[in-house]
């Protein structure tokens, strides 16, 4: 039995260990974090990302938690609707293969299928790493050491096994922040079943409304500093940056500031490696290549990335770094891409000036006719084959 290490029980770790433990290794995962960590923005799995779900097994327990499509109404900063795109927009653009659950929610269906097949240590680091040709030896924080024939490293875009295995970082940093935190109850000025998108210059706020418990708040600006906004604190940052907003956001805030650790709170950066791998080590998910929110796709990606990862394994036996190389070729066009879209999506999140805004409105109101439609989910079907 091959025996690997992950390092990371985020999404991308958990969903590796899944796939390996069903091909018949024998996955260890260390997670820096004491417990299970949740988030609660919205992550879409279409494409390549619903096909991984798909053989992953995981469909059935994620359609208990499937959001559905909702409606969506653009507000000016008082609150009043802007313009609306209805629910059967985005369904009818998306398409049947396609689910929208909270990132929370998968993370929790991905821990349930795996727990009982793979050790997880929480709590737990990586020390050393010393990889030959033959094996690779890892020295954790708990005194144990492990040899294992494969090293992936999926602790996201900060990954300290990025750094150990490939060398310097490749982490780029964009002049943007982001929050995400999930509600208790819905807020007031957001009808039920719809999202609330204020789109500025330099800023977006959406509040989610789906009912006590699937409602959430997102905001993304772009600041000179993102390391000082960091330091306010998730509270600070975004009352002064979002504070003269009305249609729920000062009551989203008031649900921020009741428990600011829960959110997700960081500055927007890409991974930008030259190479995934070396020699039985690898990253993958977010420490390979985020993509950023921007792109929509991060999810997706590291369930696609965790599957064709188990693929080429599989395909390739006992010769490891021939199946790390194989994968890359194969998952590195969709990454380049869909990280490439994430920079113009800067524009749509973040416009820099009005008449952007502008643009923006028009773009979204001429998806609402029906004829346009049709060529939009063309459109999105071709970007997922």
């Amino acid at each position: 039995m091959k025996r690997a290490v992950i390092v990371g029980a985020g999404i991308a770790g958990l969903a590796t260990a899944l796939r390996l433990a069903q091909d018949g290794w024998h996955p260890l995962v260390v997670e820096r974090s004491p417990t299970r960590r949740s988030s609660g923005y919205l992550v879409n799995l279409l494409g390549a990302g619903y096909d991984a779900a798909e053989r992953l097994g995981l469909v059935p327990a994620l359609s208990a938690h499937a959001l559905g499509p909702f409606t969506t109404v653009l507000v000016r900063a008082d609150g009043r609707p802007k313009l609306t795109v209805p629910a059967a927009v985005a369904e009818a653009a998306l398409g049947p293969r396609t689910m929208t659950v909270f990132r929370g929610d998968l993370e929790t269906a991905l821990y349930e299928a795996v727990r009982d097949q793979v050790e997880i240590r929480f709590g737990t680091t990586v020390s050393t790493i010393d990889a030959t040709a033959d094996r690779v030896r890892i020295s954790l924080s708990d005194g144990t050491t492990y040899d294992a024939d494969l090293l992936v490293g999926a602790d996201g875009v900060h990954s300290t096994t990025r750094a150990t295995i490939l060398g310097p970082d490749h982490r780029v940093d964009l002049p943007y922040v982001v929050a995400a935190f999930p509600l208790a109850h819905p807020v007031p000025d957001v009808p039920e079943s719809s999202a609330t998108t204020f789109i500025g210059p330099g800023r977006t706020a959406a509040i989610v409304n789906l009912g006590p418990g699937r409602s959430s708040a997102f905001f993304t600006y772009r600041c000179a500093d993102p390391a000082r906004e960091l330091a306010r604190g998730p509270v600070d940052a975004i009352r002064a940056t979002f504070g003269d907003l009305a249609g729920g956001v000062p009551e989203a805030i008031g649900h921020l500031q009741t428990d600011p650790a829960g959110a997700y709170f960081d500055r927007v950066s890409q991974v930008d490696s030259p190479r995934w791998s070396t020699g039985r080590a690898v990253v993958l998910g977010d420490a390979a290549w985020c993509v950023t929110l921007f792109a929509g796709h991060g999810a997706g990606l590291a369930l696609a990335g965790a599957d064709q990862l188990g693929a080429a394994l599989r395909r390739h036996g006992d010769d490891i770094p021939s199946a790390l190389a194989g994968w890359e070729t194969g998952l590195r066009p969709e990454v380049t891409r869909r990280q490439a879209l994430a920079r113009r999506g800067m524009y749509q999140y973040a416009p820099p000036s009005r008449l952007h805004v502008w643009m923006n409105d028009l773009t979204i109101r001429a998806v609402t006719l029906p004829g346009i439609r049709g060529l939009v989910r063309r459109g999105i079907e071709r970007q997922n084959r």
